[in-house]
């Protein structure tokens, strides 16, 4: 089968990885040192098994800016360009995959059309209402960043939000082109599949925003918060995982994916799904008072990335902490490799350290999400949250 896929960010790359093993598939992106490290076999993100695919695996792949090639002749067109949540309007930005449907139709493409970015709920309801489109359905993607490539060659699930040939089709496409030859698929109506997504990933908030408020608490009065997390936990109910606190969530997805479920609950009755929003933030200005009752004369931010294997720094929970301590007049520095590597030598008005051993050296207290062995030599100034050293 021909495939286009619009978009190659995590969720994209991943998938045209995982099909061009049995498929041709086109890569369409407006981004031209992207799409020329793609054709030379280079990744544009930092995810190993992603490289290693380019290099190693034999590849009906090829990356492009045209999309006069991109449409020509695909039996699906997969769209996976950003959704951002918009505070003004309090929802998800579309335009993106509008542009993407707009184009389709100005070159007479007849494919079907999957999304994968993530959308509000009724989003394809909409679209079929307002575009001269049929073959249309949503698939939400459940990838962790660092390992979107593995989590689609192991899928937990796939979930396709249509009941038709052309979406059982599709599932099928992505199991055998996955390394399983059994796993869950479940076809169903389009805006099940699109709150399935939202659900989903508000739970994960919801549980780092447990941890984070029960770490909170430990902290406040003096706890072992690894005592009561690893007592906790050993129900079975419960389960050891996804328990390690942080700074807060963040990312790409948790953020806005949270806030959309919030909007679509307009008019519906609800206390947990807005607390999950209202906890994240209350979590950052714990952590903020508690670095600014140290009395720091100059913090030091080691990372400001979202975790270990991943070159994702959007919306990090790290980068709240750095505007609430900026706010009452304490200076911040960092160290990030990603930014140093970029040319980059000032992050918001903060200057950017490229010599780990001289960011140590001038900083009387290091802040960090997630500790690493580089710091482990400045212990005694060091404050973190991370108990168990994952996640």
């Amino acid at each position: 089968m021909n495939f286009t896929i619009v978009g190659a960010g995590y969720v994209g790359l991943s998938l045209a990885m995982l099909l061009a093993r049995e498929n041709n598939v086109v890569s369409l992106d407006i981004d031209i040192d992207r799409v020329r490290e793609l054709n030379n076999k280079i990744s544009p993100i930092d995810e190993k098994e992603i490289q290693d695919f380019l290099e190693n695996e034999n590849l009906n792949f090829c990356a492009t800016l045209d999309k006069k090639i991109a449409y020509e002749n695909p039996d699906y067109v997969i769209i996976s360009t950003p959704t951002n949540y918009d505070p003004d309007e309090d929802f998800f930005d579309t335009s993106s995959i509008e542009s993407v449907l707009n184009d389709l139709i100005s070159y007479n493409c007849s494919a079907t059309i999957v999304i994968k970015s993530t959308i509000p709920v009724g989003y394809v309801k909409w679209i079929k209402q307002n575009f001269p489109i049929e073959n249309i359905f949503f698939s939400p993607e459940f990838l962790r960043e660092g390992k979107a490539l593995h989590d689609n060659l192991y899928p937990s699930r796939i979930i396709v939000g249509s009941k038709s040939i052309e979406a059982e089709e599709f599932a099928n496409h992505l199991l055998n082109c996955s390394n399983v030859t059994e796993a869950k698929i479940l076809l169903m109506d389009a805006s099940e599949a699109e709150a399935v997504k939202l659900f989903s990933n508000t739970y994960l908030a919801m549980r780092v925003a447990y941890f984070n408020e029960l770490d909170s608490f430990a902290e406040s009065h003096d706890l072992s918060s690894k005592d009561i997390i690893d007592g906790t936990c050993l129900d079975t109910r419960i389960g050891n995982f996804y328990n390690n606190p942080s700074f807060g969530y963040g990312g790409y997805c948790l953020p806005k994916d949270t806030k959309q479920l919030r909007a679509n609950y307009f008019n519906v009755p609800n206390n947990l799904i807005s607390a999950i929003v209202e906890a994240n933030k209350t979590r950052k200005d714990f952590i903020a008072d508690q670095i600014i009752k140290k009395n720091p004369k100059r913090v030091g931010i080691f990372r400001i990335i979202m975790k270990t294997g991943s070159d994702n720094y959007r919306d990090s929970s790290i980068q709240g902490i750095m505007k609430r301590i900026k706010a009452k007049g304490i200076e911040v520095v960092l160290y990030e490799p990603i930014l140093s590597k970029e040319g980059v030598d000032s992050f918001f008005n903060s200057k950017v350290y490229s010599d780990i051993e001289e960011f140590k050296k001038n900083c009387d207290l290091i802040v960090a999400n997630r500790f690493s062995k580089e710091i482990d030599d400045c212990k005694d100034k060091i404050y973190s949250r991370d108990i168990f050293n994952k996640d």
